[in-house]
């Protein structure tokens, strides 16, 4: 079987192609920058829409894509024939709890998720292929996040980690666990045409989440708890945050159900190390995932 990936080297695509190659799966895989070569994989440089070909001539057996729904939309929608026999995106929980947010820049996100999901849908459906959609929640893993790990360098630069006093629920899943997920989806049919939740195996409170980080760090770094009072402030001042500050009492969490029962698969609890936090470069997650599949 062959495989596009698109946004191979993003967090999930780090953690996939490693898995991929060591099951002996050849790999076709698109980046924007020129990237060492690997065996098994050949590599396509430019965006999507740039590499994919112009004509439908079905040259993979199935697509992986970590880019954004609305690009393999546009192109699903410009062929006649399928150019391959599944495709596994992913999308986002941010499109269910970000629904009722109030800043319009956030109401936009749900709007071009909610367009991309159905799109997808809806052009793999004409052509006649199977289609998975997984909505993860927060990702973590490779160091690369633009959630947590910010927080964390910023923390490392000012010796200070700020921890928001807020109970809403999180369940942070590591980009690993939703490559597996994607393996699970191009090994079986038990979930075409779903839309699967996929979040971590724990669920903890936002404070919970935050000491845990800080706990994982391998330095001496003071804690600074800001409590709620601070934080509308923090809301007050600043347009921006507005909408993340609204939701810190809100839970945001996936039902994994779905996600067990038809793919079999059952994330890890949130348990972070201090290298969780450091950008881990494709080749590090080759020797990492090299060294968990012997």
């Amino acid at each position: 079987m062959t495989l596009f990936v698109s946004g191979a080297t993003s967090q999930i695509g780090r953690y996939l192609l490693p898995r991929l190659i060591a099951a002996g799966t050849p790999v076709v895989a698109a980046s924007r920058t020129p990237q060492p070569a690997q065996p098994g994989v050949t590599w396509l440089t430019g965006d999507l829409g740039s590499v994919l070909p112009t004509a439908a001539d079905p040259p993979w057996d199935a697509i992986a894509s970590f880019s954004p729904l609305e690009a393999w939309v546009h192109w699903l929608s410009q062929q006649t024939v399928a150019p391959a026999a599944k495709i596994i995106a992913t999308s986002s929980m941010s499109i269910v709890t970000k629904q009722g947010s109030a800043q319009s820049d956030e109401q936009a996100v749900v709007a071009r998720l909610q367009q991309g999901e159905q799109g997808l849908a809806r052009q793999a459906d004409r052509l006649g292929m199977q289609w998975t959609i997984l909505r993860p929640t927060l990702i973590y893993g490779a160091g690369i996040d633009r959630s947590v790990t910010p927080i964390v360098k910023r923390a490392r630069r000012l010796r200070v980690f700020p921890i928001p006093m807020a109970h809403g629920m999180r369940q942070p899943v590591h980009a690993d666990d939703i490559a597996l997920a994607v393996i699970a989806a191009l090994s079986t049919d038990a979930a075409a045409g779903q839309v699967i939740e996929i979040g971590g195996g724990e669920r903890l409170d936002y404070q919970h989440m935050f000491q845990r980080v800080h706990a994982s760090l391998d330095e001496r770094i003071v804690p600074f708890y800001l409590p709620s009072f601070t934080l509308r402030l923090l809301a007050a001042c600043s347009a921006r945050a507005r909408g993340p500050v609204s939701r810190l009492e809100q839970d945001l969490i996936a039902d994994n159900g779905p996600l067990q029962s038809r793919l079999g698969v059952h994330p890890r609890a949130f348990k972070p190390e201090a290298a969780t936090w450091r950008p881990m470069s494709p080749a590090q997650a080759m020797e990492r995932i090299a060294g968990s599949v012997r």
